[in-house]
């Protein structure tokens, strides 16, 4: 477990989430499948997420991927997810992606959620750099990066496909020693 506060809890997936992350993924396609759209292909059902999870535990044990479930202490729903990815040990660099339902949206959680997975980058994985890709429009994803203390760097050309167009991401970034 990385964080716990008085009305969520953010750590890592087990097998018994699975029909909760499903049902998140699915009350929020819309809103997940321009920018998710793998993440959300991937839990179109309950089963799906069983297989979904079982892979995202392989890859915490392998230190490839660290995927963490953003849950409401009271339901113990999941309400989103944060996503440390593309991590470069050499470079000492990683990514975040990350995800949380309209519910849910607004409360800060996922601000709190992506200083906490920062917090374990730094300080467990020995990452320098971390970075977020965000489309311009994206503005709650832009509020979440720069609200966790990273700072725009610069527009990144055709970086992302989404359907049958390429879109310019920008790219944010956050030093250790700036954390």
């Amino acid at each position: 477990m990385v964080l716990v506060t008085d009305i969520f809890r953010l750590e890592t997936l087990q097998p018994s989430d699975a029909s909760n992350l499903s049902r998140l993924m699915i009350s929020n396609g819309k809103r997940f499948q321009k920018y998710l759209p793998i993440t959300l292909s991937q839990n179109i059902s309950e089963d799906a997420s069983k297989d979904y999870i079982k892979k995202k535990n392989s890859e915490i044990q392998n230190k490839t991927e660290f995927t963490f479930a953003i849950k409401d202490k009271d339901s113990n729903a999941i309400a989103g997810l944060v996503i440390l990815k593309h991590l470069d040990y050499q470079s000492k660099l990683g990514e975040f992606a990350y995800c949380l339902g309209s519910k849910y949206s607004g409360n800060g959680w996922m601000t709190k959620s992506i200083k906490a997975v920062t917090n374990f980058a730094f300080s467990e994985l020995q990452l320098n750099t971390l970075q977020i890709v965000v489309h311009k429009t994206n503005t709650e994803s832009v509020n979440v990066a720069e609200r966790s203390g990273f700072t725009w760097v610069k527009t990144l050309p055709k970086e992302y496909v989404s359907g049958k167009s390429t879109l310019d991401m920008e790219l944010y970034e956050l030093h250790k020693e700036a954390f």
